[in-house]
């Protein structure tokens, strides 16, 4: 998950200060080089996840200088392999070291293509969605030599092409855009202009003079005694992510935001013959692909004044008989829901490209049933139950945690706190079920279950619906 954090208030380190951090990380602080470039590289390929997706961006060239920079492009090959992108390496110098010859193998085991010089064609954008520039690191000073002096003039030559052809590779590149300065960067205004810049451990002062639309720091492993040495200023890694964002995303064109589906067909002769069993096999799927709350869903209803009202609540229980959430029975929701028993439910798992909608009749669970899963709540969602006249107005959130404080000192001596009349289940009882499963150039799989008769027995009737 990216974070955004002012590009003013972060440290930017010189080549010296980088260095020197490098031999303590490796020195006294324990670090071995294999395990910083597995970090670096891991942390450039989640910062182009982030961007750049594989449904859109799938073929990537990392270009790998012979150095600890090349390093941390092998690494990310292999990790950007497994995200689903479709890496190749060109890598004209190679390192003998074992740590090196070590991620070749890696990578051959994974059938990634190595290319040489002579296989690029004069025009990378024709191949390649990204390159990766990975050929020098902040250690690098002087001038590039053969091949990547022609590599760098081919990447410079991409940037050119992308103001005035329709479409042309991005570059990404590791820490130092090859062939800038580390602290002057781009000095004669003629070298790469990166559209990404992923800068690792802190960002080195040429990152300054960057001026691409995404920036991010990587290398989540700086310790506190270094941060406090150096006087360091870096941002909070958000979650578990290994990559942050610095500075602001560029204005977006809403209008020009799309995903293009990427999923297996869903088929007629696939599914199961009744909807609920379905619902249930990809429910099961949303939590086996750790999705957040896969038992949200927006639950939408409608008064006697016809004006529809739509709201994300959690599903508590699902069985033959419906879809089952609590709420307070005093809420805006429960009006609408005593004026007109009918609503829609739609769950929705971006993870996998699907949607559920559920439509039908509502009713009350019974006193036990609310009960029951009342007592099943932690003691605080109790209390919060109580406290919260919901849909109503309250003059500050202050009010609510005083009140929340009493009832807790209130209830500090009982085991069982009395579930509050207004509070209480709903069940959805289902009348049409329709599944849909995201497909390439928008021709989405749409399956509608429908009830009908059949021989006096009620039967559930399968049709696709168009996109």
């Amino acid at each position: 998950m990216q974070s955004m954090t002012n590009p003013e208030s972060i440290s930017y380190l010189t080549q010296r200060d980088a260095a020197e951090i490098d031999e303590i990380l490796m020195g006294p602080l324990g670090f071995s080089v294999d395990q910083l470039m597995e970090l670096a590289g891991l942390s450039v390929a989640t910062s182009i996840v982030e961007i750049y997706k594989p449904s859109e961006y799938n073929r990537v060239l990392a270009i790998c200088g012979p150095g600890n920079n090349g390093g941390d492009g092998l690494v990310a090959a292999r990790h950007l392999h497994h995200f689903g992108y479709k890496p190749f390496v060109c890598y004209p110098k190679r390192t003998a070291k074992p740590l090196y010859t070590g991620l070749v193998t890696q990578l051959e085991s994974l059938a990634v293509p190595f290319l040489t010089v002579e296989d690029l064609p004069s025009d990378l954008s024709k191949d390649f969605d990204i390159i990766v520039d990975a050929m020098f690191g902040f250690s690098f000073h002087g001038t590039p030599r053969p091949p990547f002096d022609d590599l760098i003039q081919k990447l410079v030559y991409l940037h050119k092409c992308n103001q005035t052809c329709q479409k042309s590779s991005l570059i990404v590149s590791i820490d130092i855009p090859s062939g800038w300065h580390v602290e002057g960067g781009d000095v004669n205004g003629e070298g790469i202009k990166p559209d990404m810049l992923v800068s690792l451990t802190a960002p080195k002062l040429c990152a300054k003079k960057f001026s691409g639309p995404h920036h991010f720091l990587g290398g989540r492993f700086v310790p506190p005694s270094i941060v406090e040495n150096y006087k360091l200023h870096l941002p909070p890694y958000p979650g578990t992510s290994m990559c942050v964002r610095i500075g602001k995303p560029p204005q977006i064109d809403i209008s020009a935001l799309r995903e293009n589906y990427i999923s297996p067909e869903f088929l007629e002769e696939q599914v199961e013959a009744n909807p609920m069993d379905q619902f249930l096999k990809w429910f099961d799927d949303a939590v086996a692909a750790g999705l957040k709350e896969p038992n949200a869903m927006c639950l939408s209803t409608v008064g006697k004044d016809g004006k529809p009202s739509s709201r994300m609540v959690l599903l508590k229980g699902v069985d033959k008989d419906g879809f089952v959430w609590y709420t307070n029975y005093e809420s805006r929701k429960a009006n609408q829901l005593s004026e007109n028993p009918r609503a829609s439910l739609l769950f929705y798992w971006d993870g996998l490209n699907r949607q559920v909608r559920v439509e039908g009749f509502v009713q009350k669970v019974s006193d036990e049933e609310s009960e029951q899963y009342f007592h099943s709540r932690p003691r605080g969602s109790q209390i919060g139950a109580i406290v919260s006249k919901q849909s109503t107005i309250v003059p500050g959130r202050h009010v609510l945690y005083q009140q929340f404080k009493e009832l807790e000192e209130k209830f500090s001596d009982t085991n069982l706190i009395p579930k509050p009349k207004h509070w209480g289940g709903y069940r959805l009882k289902p009348e049409l079920f329709e599944f849909w499963q995201g497909q390439q150039s928008r021709l989405h799989d749409r399956l509608q279950y429908v009830p009908q008769e059949i021989r006096g027995k009620q039967a559930w009737k399968i049709v696709r619906l168009a996109p």
